[in-house]
């Protein structure tokens, strides 16, 4: 375009830019990032402020120790001793433990020690029978509300289980990989996660979240919400079962979880049902053997653990119902039993929400499946199964603490620890965490620690209370809780 004396006016739009490789886009970028990491950095000896406290700027994932430190003056529980030693400094070098080293000798230069004031240095508690995305949601709520919100109220929790202690956590059925990818790139504290995805069930099985208005499906049916978003996948006969289980591996499962019988919060099917054909979980277990893991159930009853043995099923998640010869099966073929401490009395009140006659057979009969465990010398590893009751979450330190009626004290806190690291190892290279170990405290493993206020050893109990006794919270080499000077 041209003006009247011919010369030349350029009407194109201004060039715009990116200001992101300015100075001073740097400039405000690094102030930034100095900010929001002394926001998020801990403070050695600084007063502790409530890590439950909702006005705290606490979500943010915290910002790792820029110098290896020293844990001193601490009684060391290492994850497989049945006593507590002292005279040790447990040194800490980026995600993992350095060294565990004599305390007299002098620190090395440039290591920031803690001073533990006597107190229990222990590995980071292990779950492993867990619920990450349907432990603080009730099941209408789960089966209605936008996936979104489910998982933020998921995130949520998965913080509150980190401050608890437990580090790690082996998930028993639930879309639980964007979250664990989350808590994984430091997104969101959280501990880490062993994936099984959706529950595999037969049509009417404990996994199976339809409701009696949907039956019969149409053929080909459309999947239910459950099976929409994760939580469950209907499956009949052995050539679905095979899909199914290729689908979970497929979105990152580290285990396989089938349901072969009935559960308690199962709205259709009594305690006493079987599922699923020993066809069936043989189909599952083939599956999973090609990608080197291995399949669990959930069962209670001698018939369903009995016939998912047969199929070649590894672990058993409750038995609450198992007789003596079912036991003796589990032993000879060196299957692992996953159980909860399931109890109703005063101080375990069962869940109101529950079928009063399917709890009362489940508690029953826990008390006779770990005598047969301990009869048997079973591989017994400890979970809590909380399932959509947000009230009972705080109650998992408490649930390890109710094993004391059934085990000696070094005996559950290995269970939490080294003992559920055994089980968790068992999904080979499927183990998304194999690089180091867990649940152990030994040069090389991963800087999952706890400081506890007193000797677990002594009081269970004090693992019950996680806000009053737990001093120190570490994930790999982070403070999620630190309330020590150095």
């Amino acid at each position: 375009m041209r003006a009247s004396d011919d010369s030349v006016v350029d009407v194109r739009p201004p060039v715009l830019r990116c200001a992101c490789h300015s100075p001073a886009f740097a400039r405000l970028d690094g102030l930034l990032t100095r900010r929001f990491a002394s926001l998020a950095a801990p403070v050695p000896g600084a007063a502790h402020e409530s890590p439950w406290s909702v006005d705290r700027m606490s979500s943010v994932v915290p910002v790792a120790p820029a110098t290896p430190v020293a844990f001193a003056n601490v009684r060391l529980f290492d994850g497989r001793s049945d006593r507590l030693v002292g005279g040790r400094r447990v040194v800490v070098d980026g995600t993992r433990i350095r060294a565990i080293e004599d305390a007299s000798a002098p620190a090395a230069e440039g290591v920031t020690v803690l001073d533990g004031g006597g107190r229990t240095l222990m590995p980071g508690l292990i779950d492993a029978h867990w619920h990450t995305i349907m432990a603080a949601m009730p099941k209408a709520d789960l089966l209605t509300v936008d996936v979104g919100y489910i998982n933020l109220v998921a995130a949520a929790e998965a913080r509150c289980t980190l401050l608890r202690g437990f580090t790690s956590v082996r998930d028993m059925a639930g879309p639980a990989f964007s979250l664990k990818r989350a808590i994984d790139n430091g997104l969101t504290p959280g501990p880490r996660i062993w994936p099984s995805g959706a529950m595999i069930s037969q049509t009417s099985g404990h996994g199976d979240f339809r409701d009696t208005y949907q039956v019969p499906a149409a053929q080909p049916a459309s999947p239910s919400r459950g099976e929409t978003i994760g939580l469950g996948a209907i499956a009949d006969g052995a050539a679905q079962v095979l899909q199914r289980t290729r689908e979970q591996l497929m979105l990152g499962a580290s285990q396989i979880k089938l349901a072969a019988g009935a559960g308690v919060i199962s709205d259709f099917d009594p305690i006493d049902v079987t599922q699923f054909t020993e066809a069936e979980f043989r189909a599952a277990v083939d599956a999973a053997t090609n990608w080197g893991t291995y399949v669990t159930v959930h069962a209670y009853t001698p018939r369903a653990v009995q016939t998912a043995i047969r199929g070649g099923v590894r672990c058993i998640e409750h038995g609450q119902l198992i007789d003596e010869a079912t036991a003796r099966l589990m032993a000879g073929e060196d299957i692992w039993f996953s159980s909860q401490p399931f109890l109703q009395d005063a101080a375990h009140p069962a869940p109101p929400q529950l079928d009063p006659a399917k709890v009362s057979q489940i508690v029953t009969g826990t008390d006779g499946a770990y005598g047969f465990a301990k009869q048997y010398g079973l591989k017994t590893a400890w979970g809590t199964d909380i399932l959509f009751d947000p009230d009972r979450t705080a109650t998992q330190g408490a649930m390890l603490a109710a094993l004391s009626r059934w085990y000696a004290t070094a005996a559950i806190l290995k269970m939490a620890t080294s003992v559920n690291a055994e089980l968790l190892a068992l999904s080979g290279p499927r183990n998304p965490y194999s690089d180091a170990a867990v649940g152990v405290i030994e040069a090389g493993a991963y800087a999952d620690l706890l400081i506890v206020d007193g000797d677990p050893f002594a009081d269970i109990g004090l693992l019950a209370d996680p806000e009053r006794n737990l001093k120190v919270v570490m994930k790999d080499g982070r403070f999620y809780r630190n309330d020590l000077s150095a």
